[in-house]
């Protein structure tokens, strides 16, 4: 039979209903034309053609498929059965919603920012380097190479196809036809890091080895974001010239859209060797910060291309064992240096809507388990009637599948919005471009949907089933025992959900208590009425120092000088903002370091004002001077932290640091002071600091602190006009509060604290629901048996302690589970904590104490209205 006939079938049965009653008109009038009556004609016309309703079924079952009809019927009937109780259907349809539309969601963060492949030719097979030391103690940056490094591992390595470096660099690109100036981050690499990825360009061509050479004409890449938003997507941007730092590059290609590598900020490319000094890109022992990556070749495993490099690096460290050269280095899959600092969270925010989830299902399963007792008499006349097993566990199935596919459908629209709010929410997350609901994404939606169906409606399936027919029907008011099988169902269920609940709260409370003590952490300054806003003074522009001295000197006059300042510095980076780089050095007064052996410190430069701008206590000694300039420039101040690792139990004032802040052979400068221990990243502990005076003129990049007694975000365009006065074609960038700062750095920790809150305080009001819905579903089962306990004497206190024992019973046992369990899952995020044991008490306490109560409230209700009933009526309940 095809499939055509089926849908035809109809149209058929009409086709041949009109045939044959054409055929018995012919038939009777013969017999009329032979001389019988008229009834006697119709009934020997009859009898010869036979029973025109059975050929008419016959030909109907045979173009029917028997599978899909009963399905229809099914779907049929439970439409029907559900279109009787909007409110059950409406309360279940947003449950199952709100879990699949949250696991949807996230299924699809994870899937495009952990799972999927890279955009790049061979992705698999893209690997991130990095040197480090062996000891643990790493030169720079985490992930970062000296430049000599690179080549000489791209010289002496055979297991890579390619290697390519890069690493961050800021430019000011100048206005153009009255567009204002702008502080750019860029990416310089080697020429032949495009080509490696195989990222064509959309408009021009890639970098050649020619543009990567220290006197090749400078040429530049523009990102797809840029050349939208700068120039107004013109193609004929390609060719012409912009200044970089008042330097011109000729615009050589345009980025196709989906290129954000490594992160959206990244606004155009240079060459290397165009920006960057010869010794620079040549020196093993100083800069470590690129980035350098390596396709390996085919049939080479990651285990035997690294172990090339290590001997490689080994080799270097023995060779110039007086630099600070790294003795080892590794590699990992380069996705991974993309997504490190989000997959455990992502990972766990997965976890803990899986757990919602499985919450909503386990509360669906318990009203559906309710709504199965109420029916059970209707289901046993069904079963009395000839309706087989498999047919009533089919229709309980098919209802759970509807409620659930309905739910399915209405999460899939809700994950949509999520996806959306959550790309605009976590502007920082890596890969967020490659974020979108496809078709996998739906397949899995369907899948969880069926999933959450089948388990849903099998429990309650069963259950019914199972329900021995005459006992069903011979089911009274007063015939509780039949009911029991259900009740303990339902606290079973009850209970998984509890405990599942506590092990979200638990889950939400550590993180939460984490952010607040990440909040609290003493900053090492004050953050009160305090800005900051950064620049980087043009190359061309500031050659000497003596002229990067004069710029810092003349600004700070000008902004001291304006109304509502009360203190004004400059410095590298104030604290909070991020990894500010270190110096290796020696303690001229200490016994020399083995060789190999290096001591690192973070670094800083300041002007005389700098830490009474920002209220940085001074324990011992002094600032500095207005005299420490580029011609008297040899001392520095250290902080708490840097006397407590290397001077413990000394007197810092008057020794000598050997360290190359200015010059790469090195000076000495004499410790002046010492002051109070600031963090540079709140969740990490104060590393021992230098400073050294900003009037050097060795630093061309500045952040300016302004402190006043009044709201100092009005003080920023004043500020900025200042500047611009002084250099019309420095821009800033960062202009932030200190209150702004700290948020942006706390700003993961928040989302992720208040994220798994929202899905445990969901989870709670579920679980909450659960119980009251169970104690009530108890309370109606029993009326009558409440009634003959009161009627024999039972006091309501007692009528009131024995329906709460009930309810309370299911939720202490889950409770007990879920703290054994939230014991388990607060160790798997333990890195996500900060200043709390995943086994703190005090979480746990109030986790018991809230459960406790919201289950006491929400068993009240119904254990109250057991106690108040009226004993006639509960004796006549039938």
């Amino acid at each position: 039979m095809s499939v055509r006939r089926f849908f035809r079938r109809r149209r058929e049965d009409a086709e041949l209903a009109e045939e044959m009653e054409s055929h018995l008109a012919h038939e009777r009038d013969e017999n009329l034309a032979r001389g019988l009556g008229e009834d006697e004609a119709r009934r020997m016309a009859a009898l010869k053609l036979g029973s025109t309703r059975r050929v008419r079924e016959q030909l109907w079952k045979q173009n029917s498929f028997p599978l899909l009809g009963d399905i229809y019927r099914d779907i049929r009937y439970a439409v029907r059965t559900l279109a009787r109780t909007p409110g059950f259907l409406i309360v279940v349809v947003l449950v199952m919603a709100l879990g699949i539309g949250a696991n949807v969601a996230l299924f699809t963060v994870v899937r495009s920012v952990l799972l999927n492949p890279l955009p790049f030719k061979d992705a698999n097979r893209l690997y991130s380097l990095y040197d480090h030391d062996t000891d643990g103690k790493s030169a720079d940056i985490p992930g970062s190479v000296a430049g000599g490094d690179f080549y000489d591992w791209q010289q002496q390595s055979h297991g890579f196809e390619q290697m390519a470096l890069y690493k961050s660099y800021g430019f000011n690109l100048s206005g153009q036809s009255g567009q204002l100036p702008e502080a750019i981050v860029a990416g310089s690499c080697s020429a032949n890091f495009f080509s490696m990825l195989g990222v064509r360009p959309a408009y021009g061509r890639w970098f050649l080895p020619s543009d990567d050479r220290a006197n090749a004409t400078a040429t530049t890449m523009l990102t797809w974001s840029l050349y939208q938003r700068r120039f107004g997507g013109d193609p004929a941007i390609v060719g012409k010239t912009i200044l970089l730092d008042e330097k011109p590059y000729t615009v050589i290609g345009v980025l196709p859209s989906w290129f954000r590598y490594p992160d959206e900020r990244t606004q155009l490319w240079v060459p290397n060797r165009v920006v960057l000094p010869a010794d620079m890109m040549e020196m093993h022992g100083g800069d470590h910060t690129f980035t350098v990556i390596g396709r390996l070749k085919q049939g080479v495993t990651p285990v035997q291309a690294i172990a090339q490099i290590n001997a490689i690096q080994h080799h270097l460290h023995q060779q110039l064992i007086t630099q600070a050269v790294s003795d080892g280095a590794d590699m990992r899959p380069m996705i991974d240096d993309l997504v490190q600092d989000v997959k455990t969270p992502l990972y766990v925010l997965l976890a803990a809507v899986g757990c919602v989830l499985l919450i909503a299902c386990l509360n669906v399963a318990n009203l559906l388990v309710a709504r199965t007792a109420a029916r059970r008499k209707e289901v046993a006349i069904r079963a009395a009637l000839g309706g087989t097993r498999w047919r009533l566990l089919r229709e309980q199935l098919t209802e759970s599948l509807l409620l659930c596919g309905a739910g399915g459908l209405l999460g899939v629209f809700l994950a949509v919005g999520a996806v959306h709010w959550l790309k605009i929410t976590r502007e920082n997350l890596p890969r967020a471009n490659a974020i979108h609901i496809d078709l996998p994404v739906l397949l899995f939606a369907v899948g969880i949907t069926l999933l959450c169906g089948i388990f849903a409606g099998i429990v309650p399936a069963l259950s019914a089933a199972n329900k021995k027919i005459l006992s069903a029907l011979q089911d009274t008011a007063r015939s509780v025992s039949g009911s029991q099988s259900r009740a303990t169902l339902r606290k079973v269920l009850l209970t998984t959900e509890v405990a599942l609940t506590v092990v979200l709260l638990i889950g939400a409370g550590l993180l939460l208590k984490s952010f607040l003590q990440l909040r609290s952490t003493d900053i090492g300054c004050t953050t009160n009425n305090v800005l900051t806003m950064s620049f980087v003074l043009s190359d061309s522009k500031y050659q000497k120092p003596e002229q990067v001295a004069s710029f810092y000197e003349q600004l700070l006059q000008r902004v001291r000088s304006l109304p509502g300042v009360q203190a004004a510095g400059l410095t590298l980076a104030v604290p909070g903002s991020g990894f500010p780089g270190n110096l290796h050095f020696n303690i001229v007064e200490h016994p020399p370091l083995p060789k190999g052996k290096y001591i690192y410190a973070m670094m800083g430069a300041v002007d005389p004002g700098y830490f009474q701008a920002i209220q940085i206590p001074l324990r011992k000694g002094r600032f500095f001077t207005d005299g420490e300039r580029w011609d008297n420039d040899h001392d520095a101040i250290v902080n708490e932290a840097f006397v407590r690792q290397y001077f413990p139990g000394e007197d810092p004032l008057g020794r000598h640091i050997h360290t190359r802040w200015r010059t790469d052979a090195g000076e000495e400068y004499a410790i002046v002071g010492v002051v109070g221990d600031t963090r540079y990243d709140l969740a990490k502990q104060p590393e021992p600091t230098m400073y050294f005076p900003i009037y050097d003129g060795n630093a061309d990049a500045a952040t300016l602190v302004v402190r006043s007694q009044h709201d100092v975000a009005s003080l920023a365009l004043p500020i900025q006009k200042q500047i611009a006065q002084l250099d019309p074609d420095l821009p800033v960038y960062h202009v932030l509060t200190m209150e702004q700062l700290i948020g942006r750095s706390t700003q993961d920790a928040s989302f992720n604290a208040t994220l798994v809150l929202a899905f445990a305080g969901l989870s709670l009001v579920l679980a909450a629901v659960g119980l009251y819905g169970v104690l009530s579903y108890l309370v109606t089962q029993r009326t009558s048996e409440i009634g003959i306990r009161i009627a024999m004497g039972a006091q309501r206190s007692q009528v009131l302690g024995l329906v709460l024992g009930e309810g309370l019973r299911p939720a202490w046992v889950g409770l007990a589970l879920g703290l054994l369990g939230g014991g388990i899952a607060a160790r798997l995020i333990r890195e996500m904590l900060y200043g709390v044991k995943p086994l703190d008490w005090s979480v746990y306490a109030v986790v018991a104490v809230a459960l406790a109560l919201v289950a006491c409230v929400a068993c009240v209700v119904p254990a109250w209205r057991a106690s108040r009933l009226d004993l006639v009526r509960a004796l006549r309940a039938e």
